[in-house]
């Protein structure tokens, strides 16, 4: 049974915080913290997306093995896999890539990703939020001092009240006791922001969203009537106008607003599916993770994050050649070949930015267990649609993938592409804790993305 799980554990340091502190915790005090929004005169200078999928690869996904291959180099670096041809001349990724070698002609691949961090927490923080994780340090756990994530920063300077998140994580919750990833939350913005987190198995029959369906014997005129005697109260309330009573009238409204509205119901019924579109994407984790994100951005959610597995799920220190081949790229290949193809035929792909990444690469060099470890100086990405000129290799790295030789692009320009294509200006003041005034991202866009340059300068 699936379940929308809160994020309350990740708060490690609750009994050490002021008052203040703690109302900002629980959201009380976010209308004093709360700017005007972003300047009204931002243009994004790059085709907008209505939606984003990110496709998380936790552990961190070999490059070298899969969207960066090195043929020539020497076999402690090359390894087992062979590269082949794409749907684009000149292009190449892993033999274990398939089916998305078919379909290189809807992506874009970007080969100088690039961050001085080797540690799977602060880097996966990184990369999601954007940002550099505050005072970080060697497996920093999340905590309420964190920037962001994406979806977060968008509900924060872009409200929505009609009964859409503005994010849904799934389908597990990155921890692993008494490690808690951050990047998953809303940070410093406070509980109000986070993004639902959907804890499940989306492949087996049983998979069900319960608390987005009315309960027995209620039905939505009995739901309505029951909001009309709440608003009754309300306004006879002496509390009406504290600050708690506020917050819990906003709650409340939301509430009814997802209860009253089947759409964000219906999206999490994935049995309801034909099975072949089911057996497209594949009957396992990976596939009907992702056939729930294009079915919640088919339903208005602006950005969904698919964890492809769980926590370190690709930190393949050892035996990385058959558990790559025998275990995570067929599926993955399957998954996103199927999510990228579903999106074009319905008409979505045009308004969906989808990333597939992961925290950092991997080492050049094999190690003696026969596995790679931990590399922030270089990683790939992949990128397709909402305006990214598809069928191109962007960026050229060294002859071992072990670094960029041209530009180099950072998680904060990650960001700041991610915030533009949303409309949301990536520079926006926000306020921390301490109630200072902060850029919410200080990365360049990637504009390279979007034009017509020569593929090796990156």
């Amino acid at each position: 049974m699936a379940r929308v799980r809160s994020n309350n554990p990740i708060v490690s340091d609750t009994l050490n915080l002021s008052r203040r502190h703690l109302l900002q915790l629980s959201g009380l005090s976010l209308p004093l913290l709360r700017q005007q929004g972003q300047a009204a005169d931002f243009a994004p200078a790059i085709p907008q997306a209505r939606s984003m999928i990110m496709v998380f690869c936790t552990g961190a996904i070999s490059h070298i093995d899969t969207l960066d291959m090195k043929p020539d180099a020497a076999r402690e670096v090359r390894g087992e896999f062979n590269p082949v041809s794409t749907s684009v001349a000149g292009i190449q990724v892993s033999e274990h890539l398939p089916k998305l070698a078919t379909l290189a002609h809807h992506y874009s691949l970007l080969r100088t990703l690039s961050h001085k961090d080797n540690n799977h927490l602060m880097s996966t923080h990184h990369v999601l939020t954007g940002h550099l994780q505050p005072g970080g340090f060697f497996d920093k756990v999340a905590s309420r001092d964190d920037w962001p994530c994406y979806s977060a920063g968008c509900e924060f300077l872009q409200p929505r009240a009609d009964g859409i998140p503005s994010g849904v994580n799934l389908p597990t919750f990155l921890m692993s006791s008494p490690l808690t990833w951050p990047g998953q939350h809303a940070g410093f913005l406070g509980p109000k922001f986070d993004p639902w987190q959907i804890v499940g198995k989306p492949e087996h029959p049983e998979f069900r969203v319960d608390s987005l369906t009315l309960s027995g014997g209620l039905d939505h005129g009995r739901l309505n009537s029951r909001r009309s005697l709440l608003n009754t109260l309300d306004q006879s309330s002496s509390l009406r106008d504290d600050l708690t009573a506020a917050r819990m009238r906003g709650d409340q409204e939301l509430a009814f607003s997802m209860l009253n509205s089947g759409k964000l119901s219906r999206a999490f019924r994935v049995h309801e599916e034909p099975a072949s579109t089911r057996d497209q994407y594949g009957m396992h984790q990976f596939g009907q993770s992702l056939l729930l994100a294009r079915r919640l951005v088919e339903a208005g959610v602006p950005i969904v994050q698919a964890n492809m597995g769980p926590v370190q799920n690709w930190d393949n220190h050892g035996a990385i050649f058959n558990t790559l081949k025998d275990r995570l790229l067929p599926p993955l290949d399957q998954g996103v070949s199927a999510l990228l193809t579903d999106l074009d035929q319905r008409g979505l792909l045009e308004e969906t930015l989808v990333v597939l990444i992961g925290e950092f690469g991997r080492t050049p060099k094999i190690n003696d267990k026969g596995g790679r470890d931990h590399w922030g100086p270089c990683f790939s990405a992949l990128f397709a649609g909402a305006g990214v000129l598809p069928g191109r290799v962007i960026g050229e790295t060294d002859e071992i993938a072990a670094y960029p030789v041209t530009k180099a692009w950072s998680p904060d320009d990650l960001g700041a592409t991610i915030y533009t294509a949303l409309g949301i200006d990536p520079h926006s003041v926000v306020r921390d804790r301490l109630n200072r005034p902060v850029h919410l991202n200080q990365g360049q866009v990637m504009n390279v993305l979007y034009e017509d340059v020569d593929t090796a300068a990156g």
